[in-house]
């Protein structure tokens, strides 16, 4: 996981931009999807936890779940909020949890924060019962590249609209200043890279989900009605081999 440091201080804007309802891809589009993979029973692992809400939303279907976050200012303010879970502190590539003792993991909006991919993996992995399900939540490494964005073209004759791609093949960090005085560090990597990655530790590839952005996200702005075509998520559901 990234320096636990800068999530603490950046801990509010997370809570205040993504949660509680307010932010549309995650009620329209990801806690939806989460809650139709999730294991029918058992124990979920939720790496990267932030403030819970994915923790909460499988708590709230009978599962027990532990969630996991490298800041501490987030596992505050998630057993402050409460909802079933037990909270604790810990990065991804040290999971405080026995070997194959969980039915199930998620990773949401995780792993592009990480620098420790392969041990991270292996950490899902180890804690994964066989035939456990990882579910695996990432902005789309290809069409969400750094550099990539919607490009009016008024220099072509005639003008032109199109999604331009950034570098996709080389890996890159990036800091990126998300909201004034907001900055946050990205990893880039090529699709390649996590699953076979992911496939390495013996997590088997089962399902590959690019869902549209949600009509709540499209209807923030203008200009994001052009790019309905473009996912912006991508969902990969794994099961311990």
């Amino acid at each position: 996981m990234p320096d636990a440091d800068p999530w603490d201080a950046h801990a509010g804007w997370w809570q205040r931009e993504f949660t509680d309802g307010v932010d549309p891809e995650y009620t329209e589009q990801i806690l939806p999807l989460v809650a139709e993979r999730l294991p029918s029973a058992g124990v979920l692992v939720d790496v990267g936890c932030g403030e819970g809400q994915v923790a909460r939303l499988a708590a709230g279907r009978g599962l027990s779940v532990v969630g996991l976050d490298p800041s501490g200012a987030q596992v505050v303010e998630a057993r402050r909020r409460g909802g079933g879970p037990a909270y604790l502190r810990a990065g991804a590539d040290a999971l405080p949890l026995r070997s194959a003792s969980a039915d199930g993991a998620v990773a949401c909006l995780v792993f592009e924060h990480i620098t420790a991919l392969d041990d991270a993996l292996g950490e899902v992995a180890r804690v994964l019962r066989p035939g456990g399900t990882f579910l695996f939540l990432l902005n789309h490494p290809l069409l969400q590249t750094p550099g990539s964005g919607w490009i009016d073209d008024q220099v072509l004759d005639p003008p032109e609209q199109y999604w331009r791609v950034g570098p996709y093949l080389p890996e890159a960090e990036s800091l990126e200043e998300v909201e004034k005085g907001v900055f946050i560090t990205f990893q880039h990597r090529p699709l390649s890279r996590y699953l076979n990655a992911a496939i390495a530790v013996g997590l088997a590839f089962e399902e590959m989900v690019e869902p549209a952005p949600p009509p709540g996200f499209l209807a923030r702005a203008e200009e994001y009605a052009e790019a309905a075509t473009i996912p912006r998520l991508l969902l990969l559901r794994f099961r311990r081999s």
